[in-house]
């Protein structure tokens, strides 16, 4: 069984192609600019080039390629984009239009003098030309993707909120990180994002969702020092978020979830603190311009963090030498692709019947 598992990031897209003919640590694995950051380059060279500008595409991750757009219209020449890929800069098309974006149909673009940025999250083609380089097989059983959606939010609705209260949703129905893995076709309508990221898989094979957040956690227990200990406290400091759960096993006691350019690792330890020992306020996040903080079962409440901190991301080292003494996971020797396999067994979840491949490689369930 072959399965692509793609944990789509900010800075960076981590894939692996999981084959269960091979040892895991055997694993074909890319770490890759992101799919913003890609398209955040060509936006520049656009502009650069003092050419105008049609984006295409879907809705996909913004950031990088939004703040690159910003610069282009700074620089005074015309940018069009179609109203799908300009959901990627605001859901709200109005203030897409007032940043100065000329919204205009797939025809419309199609016949423009303009250098054109397709804005999408899984470009499947650049992913088999880069694997084809090193004759490795480009077909597979099965896709596992990874991003994080904020989720379109209704009309005078922060973003933030709206994000905090689906993870809350799921938590509430199930308290199992591997609540969080859907089928590709079953997302709610609102993750427009995860949506579109998995359409682009097309249908060759099945596809299934996970949050990059809680398939970081899920990943980080296949580290086999985090696996061992009863509680643990996992926090992924990722490029621009930062999500954080109080764990046993796979059940969560607690979350938070904030913006990892927006704290401090003084703040960072404060909050970490708090969230372990029950007293830490939704409030606190969410003023200091944070997602939120949860609860799900004040059953599992501490005097203090337990022993076992688990840190995984690429700002990882943010909290270190804290107090909180950060065991720096990396699952199956690599802390990068820890996300994928999270995916993996969202996959698996999902697909009960590749399960018995799945757990082969990468053993029984933890937790």
């Amino acid at each position: 069984m072959r399965i692509l598992a793609i944990d789509m990031g900010t800075g960076t897209q981590d894939i692996l192609v999981f084959d269960s003919d091979q040892h895991v640590e055997n694993s074909v694995k890319l770490v890759l600019p992101s799919a913003t950051e890609v398209a955040a380059r060509r936006i520049r060279r656009a502009t650069a080039a003092r050419r105008p500008l049609v984006l295409t595409g879907t809705v996909a991750g913004g950031g990088p390629c939004s703040w690159a757009l910003e610069e282009f219209l700074r620089s005074g020449r015309a940018a069009y984009a179609t109203p799908e890929a300009a959901q990627t800069i605001d859901d709200d098309l109005d203030r897409v239009r007032d940043l100065g974006v000329t919204l205009v149909s797939d025809d419309e673009a199609a016949s423009l003098d303009a250098d054109r940025v397709v804005l999408r999250d899984l470009d499947l083609e650049a992913i088999r030309t880069a694997l084809a380089a090193f004759e490795v097989p480009a077909s597979f059983d099965g896709f596992a993707l990874g991003c994080l959606d904020h989720g379109a939010a209704p009309p005078g609705v922060s973003d933030r909120v709206f994000r905090f209260e689906h993870l809350r949703r799921i938590v509430e129905a199930r308290n199992d990180l591997l609540a969080f893995a859907t089928a590709g076709g079953a997302l709610p309508t609102y993750l427009t994002r995860a949506r579109a990221m998995c359409a682009s898989a097309g249908s060759e094979a099945p596809v299934v969702f996970m949050d990059t957040g809680p398939a970081a956690a899920l990943g980080a227990l296949h580290d086999e020092q985090v696996a061992s200990a009863e509680e643990s406290l996992v926090m992924n400091l990722g490029n621009m978020h930062l999500l954080a759960f109080h764990l046993r096993g796979r059940r969560i006691a607690s979350l938070f979830e904030h913006h990892t350019g927006e704290v401090s690792a003084a703040q960072i330890v404060a909050f970490a603190d708090s969230l372990c020992d029950g007293s830490l306020q939704h409030a606190a996040i969410f003023s200091s311009q944070g997602h939120g903080a949860f609860h799900a079962d004040r059953s599992i409440v501490l005097p203090a963090v337990p022993s076992l901190v688990a840190a995984t991301g690429p700002q990882r080292a943010k909290i270190r030498g804290t107090h909180l003494r950060p065991y720096f996971a990396a699952p199956f020797g690599d802390m990068m692709i820890g996300g994928c396999f999270g995916l993996l067994r969202a996959y698996a979840e999902v697909h009960p019947t590749a399960g018995e491949a799945i757990e082969a490689r990468l053993g029984p369930v933890p937790g």
